[in-house]
C-alpha cells in the first residue's frame, strides 16, 4: 500500500492511499518554533507519546536510552530552530512508505543529504508562513487528510495506525501538509494582483500558440534537484541517480516528485501539463525529443541543478483529436483485500449485489443514486475521460459500450466497480480554453515567484550545520 502526497489542478489536494485521521486542534495549529517533533495523538499512553510510564521505567534498556539520544542529535539549526536526526529519519520512513518499495539502508543513506536540504527549505518556509501571520487551521489539515478516506474507502484512523506500525510519527505527515498549504497562501500573497491573468495576456498566449501550430508539445512531469554549489555537484548528482534508480524500479513519479522535487510543480506531483519546447530548457528539449513515452530520463543538467523528466504523451500543437466519455460509476468495496482463490462471505455477497445492480439500473441518475447509497467511496462522476488515454482493456470495454448500459461487474482487489457511459463526443484536445491558458500562465508565474522567494529566504537565513545526518 502506498501513500501519496500531491496537489492536482489549481486547488490543493492530498491523496494518500491509506485512511484519514482526526487531528487534535491544539497540536495541529501549534507553531513549530522551539520544539522537536511530537506525536499529535490525544492519548497520553506510553505507546503514543514515546515516554514510558512509571511502572515501565525499570524495563528500559541502556541501549534504548542511547538510541533516543542519537535520534535527537541536532543536525542543523535554521534561524535558531533545530533540525534533528529524528526529523530526517521520519521523513525517510515516510518516503519508504510512500513508494511501497523495499528501499535499502544504502539507498536511504544516499538520500539523506537531500532530505536534510528539503527539511531546511521547509523550516524556512514555515518561518515565512508564521512571519506573515498565515494560519493553517486544523480544519484545513483535517479536511485534506479526510479526502484520503473518501478516495480510498479506508476506515477512520487507518492512516494513523499504519504510520505508527511503520514507525513514522504522524507529525511528520502533518508538518508536510501544513507547509504545503501555508506556502500556497504565501505565494498567493506574494503574487497579489499578478495572480489574475488579463484578457490581453491570454490572447497573446493564444496567438503565440497559433504561430507554433505544427510543432510538438509534451505532457511532461519533472523532478528538479537544485545544486547548492555548481563547483561541487557530486552529492546532488548521486542523489539524482538514486532517485532515477528508484523510479525505474517502480516508485510512482508523482509521489517521488511531491517528496523531493524543489520545483513548484512538486505540488502537482511534478506535472507541468502540456508544455511547448520554447518553455523548456534546451537540455530538456534535447532529451524529451528522443524519449519513449513514460520513460524516465537520465539526469539532465540545467541552470541551477538537475532535472529528471518523464513524458506521458506527445502531440502536434493544434491537432489532437479524441473521444471524450461522460461516465458514471458505482463502487462496492470489499472489507478485506480479495484473494481470488479464497473469497470471503462478504466478498461473495458484494458480487451478488453487484450483479443485481447491473440488472436493475438503467440510467445515469440511477447508478449515481446507487453509488450514494453505497457511501460514494469513489466519486459517482469521475470527470471527463479521454478514451484514447485509458488502458487497452478499458478502451475495449467502454469504447463499445452503448450509452445507458452498465458494464459487467469489474472486480479488483479492493472491490467491484460498475460503469455506465452517459455520453460520447469527439474533441480536439489541443484546443485550449481561455481558462486553461490562464492556468498555464499562472503556473509559470507561481514557479518564478516561488524560486525567487526561496532564494531570498536562504540569503537572509542563518543556517548552522552541526553534523552529518
Amino acid at each position: 500500500m502506498r501513500l501519496s502526497l500531491s496537489v492536482t489542478g489549481s486547488t490543493l489536494a492530498l491523496v494518500v492511499a491509506l485512511g484519514s485521521v482526526v487531528i487534535p486542534a491544539a497540536d495541529a495549529a501549534m507553531p513549530r518554533h522551539g520544539r522537536h517533533q511530537q506525536d499529535t495523538s490525544t492519548d497520553t499512553t506510553a505507546q503514543d507519546t514515546g515516554v514510558p510510564d512509571t511502572e515501565s521505567v525499570s524495563q528500559v534498556k541502556p541501549e534504548q536510552l542511547q538510541l533516543g539520544k542519537t535520534e535527537d542529535t541536532i543536525i542543523a539549526i535554521i534561524n535558531d530552530i533545530p533540525l534533528t536526526k529524528r526529523d530526517v529519519d521520519n521523513r525517510g520512513r515516510l518516503f519508504v512508505l510512500s513508494t511501497g518499495l523495499p528501499l535499502s539502508e544504502d539507498v536511504m543513506e544516499r538520500m539523506r543529504p537531500q532530505i536534510v536540504r528539503q527539511l531546511i527549505d521547509e523550516r524556512l518556509r514555515t518561518q515565512e508562513i508564521l512571519g506573515r501571520h498565515i494560519n493553517v487551521s486544523p480544519e484545513q489539515i483535517a479536511d485534506a487528510i479526510a479526502s484520503i478516506e473518501k478516495r480510498n474507502g479506508m476506515e477512520p484512523n487507518a492512516l494513523r495506525n499504519r504510520l505508527a506500525k511503520d514507525g513514522v510519527s504522524l507529525t511528520t505527515l502533518i508538518d508536510q501538509i501544513r507547509v504545503q498549504i501555508g506556502w500556497m497562501q504565501v505565494l498567493r500573497q506574494e503574487l497579489g494582483a499578478r495572480s489574475r491573468m488579463t484578457s490581453l495576456e491570454i490572447s497573446q498566449r493564444q496567438e503565440a500558440l497559433r504561430r507554433q501550430e505544427g510543432r510538438p508539445e509534451y505532457l511532461i512531469s519533472e523532478i528538479f534537484v537544485p545544486v547548492a554549489d555548481p563547483r561541487h555537484s557530486e552529492s546532488e548528482l548521486k542523489f539524482t541517480e538514486t532517485v532515477i534508480q528508484e523510479l525505474r524500479s517502480g516508485a510512482p513519479f508523482p509521489i517521488v516528485a511531491a517528496q523531493f522535487s524543489q520545483a513548484q510543480s512538486a505540488l502537482d506531483g511534478g506535472s507541468m501539463g502540456w508544455v511547448q519546447e520554447d518553455s523548456l530548457d534546451p537540455e530538456v528539449v534535447a532529451m524529451v525529443r528522443k524519449m519513449p513515452q513514460d520513460a524516465i530520463s537520465n539526469p539532465i543538467k540545467v541552470a541551477g541543478g538537475y532535472v529528471i523528466a518523464t513524458v506521458a504523451d506527445k502531440r502536434i500543437i493544434g491537432h489532437q483529436p479524441g473521444t471524450v466519455l461522460d461516465v458514471r460509476q458505482a463502487f462496492l468495496p470489499f472489507s478485506t483485500p480479495l484473494n481470488p482463490q479464497t473469497p470471503t462471505d462478504q466478498q461473495r455477497q458484494v458480487l451478488e449485489k453487484a450483479v443485481h445492480l447491473t440488472q436493475s439500473v438503467h440510467s445515469c441518475e440511477e447508478i449515481t443514486a446507487a453509488n450514494k447509497q453505497l457511501g460514494e467511496v469513489r466519486p459517482s462522476n469521475p470527470g471527463e475521460l479521454q478514451l484514447e488515454r485509458l488502458n487497452p482493456q478499458m478502451q475495449q470495454i467502454l469504447g463499445t459500450l452503448p450509452t445507458g448500459k452498465t458494464t459487467r461487474p469489474l472486480v479488483s482487489q479492493d472491490g467491484i466497480d460498475i460503469l455506465m457511459v452517459c455520453g460520447k463526443k469527439t474533441k480536439n484536445f489541443a484546443d485550449r480554453t481561455p481558462s486553461e491558458i490562464a492556468d498555464q500562465l499562472l503556473n509559470e508565474r507561481v514557479e518564478q515567484t516561488a524560486r525567487q522567494l526561496d532564494r531570498d529566504l536562504h540569503r537572509r537565513a542563518v543556517i548552522e550545520m552541526r553534523g552529518t545526518p
